[in-house]
């Protein structure tokens, strides 16, 4: 019988899973796995290091119960290793990006668990910064801190609003960075608000920061944003919330790529966040790792244009259609 490892932290989500976890455990167990739990502690890299030692144990499937700071560190144990077990999904953070990405629900765990009844997954990229993976965005300049500057207890109780009142808070300090972000192809050398790195189209809780991003294409979405003022900004934002109108303005840098390196020009500080939490100071290589673990998804639900393997596929049928029409023709 195949085994699955529930890593899930307590805490998370107003520990709505740690409630539900006996059901949770069933819904596993009739997906055809053996299953067990592993909740977290306050020790440092919890989630990480029980994950390493769930795929050397041999479990089939991994579960990342908890918000994207749990999915991260479950993700930096497995993406190392070369043998990886599948990867599940069960949110219960605040913004819960990469469930959003993979259309699980995200207002029920048990809901989230029952997507492994369908029996389906998706072969997902994996970023890689210097030795740290990221499963969702890496991003630096000084808005970016705003993720990691908002306690962990004001995220539990306020959500979004505790984003909100900390970027209010931020926005008189908005000033740009003189950096060094070279992608494929091209070179940017200036100053920047910030740039991100997304792997997937959901970013803060928006879709439209990356509207075209593809979860399986072996490529970043890059986006650097030249513009500092606050008037530039809010008109970026409202371009970003009018159907993504900011990927042609002339203040945005936005490509595909596989690899970026990002530096500071000055001696001053670029802070790197990765999954919404610091993950050290430029500079920095980021890589792609072209659909490093397989995760259960709710495939049915993510759009065609989502997934280079949905596309293919549509390719794949036309050949057949077109070979089979002109034999008939033929005949």
């Amino acid at each position: 019988m195949k085994r699955a490892r529930i890593i899930y932290n307590p805490t998370a989500g107003r520990e709505l899973v740690k409630r539900e976890l006996v059901d949770i455990l069933q819904v596993y167990e009739k997906a055809g796995y053996e299953t067990s739990a592993f909740a977290t502690t306050p020790e440092l890299n919890s989630a990480q290091n029980e994950a390493k030692r769930a795929a050397l144990a041999g479990f089939d499937l991994i579960v990342a119960a908890g918000g994207d700071g749990t999915i991260n560190e479950v993700v930096n144990g497995l993406a190392p290793l070369k043998r990886r077990p599948k990867l599940a999904i069960i949110p219960a953070g605040t913004t819960n990006d990469y469930a959003r990405a993979l259309r699980i629900p995200r207002e029920d765990p048990l809901e989230a668990a029952e997507v492994i009844l369908k029996h389906k997954t998706i072969k997902m990229d994996i970023g890689k910064a210097g030795n740290t993976y990221f499963a969702n965005i890496a991003a630096g300049g000084l808005l970016t801190e705003l993720t990691y500057s908002v306690p962990s207890k004001l995220k539990t109780l306020y959500g979004y609003f505790a984003y909100l009142a900390k970027g209010a808070e931020l926005i008189p300090q908005i000033r740009p960075i003189d950096m060094s972000i070279e992608y494929d192809g091209g070179k940017y050398e200036g100053k920047a608000s910030m740039f991100f790195l997304a792997l997937t189209n959901s970013v803060g809780g928006f879709e439209q920061i990356v509207p075209d991003a593809r979860l399986d294409d072996g490529k970043f979405t890059l986006l650097i944003v030249k513009a500092a003022g606050i008037a530039d900004l809010l008109q970026i934002g409202a371009e970003i919330l009018n159907g993504g109108k900011h990927v042609d303005d002339p203040r945005v840098i936005y490509k595909k790529t596989k690899k970026v390196i990002a530096k500071p020009l000055t001696d001053g500080r670029l802070m790197i966040n990765l999954d919404g939490e610091y993950g050290g100071d430029a500079p920095m290589e980021f890589i792609n790792l072209k659909q490093h673990i397989e995760v259960v998804a709710n495939v049915d639900d993510i759009p065609d244009d989502a997934l280079t393997s949905h596309q293919e596929k549509k390719i794949r049928e036309y050949e057949e259609k077109f070979i089979a029409e002109s034999e008939n023709i033929d005949k």
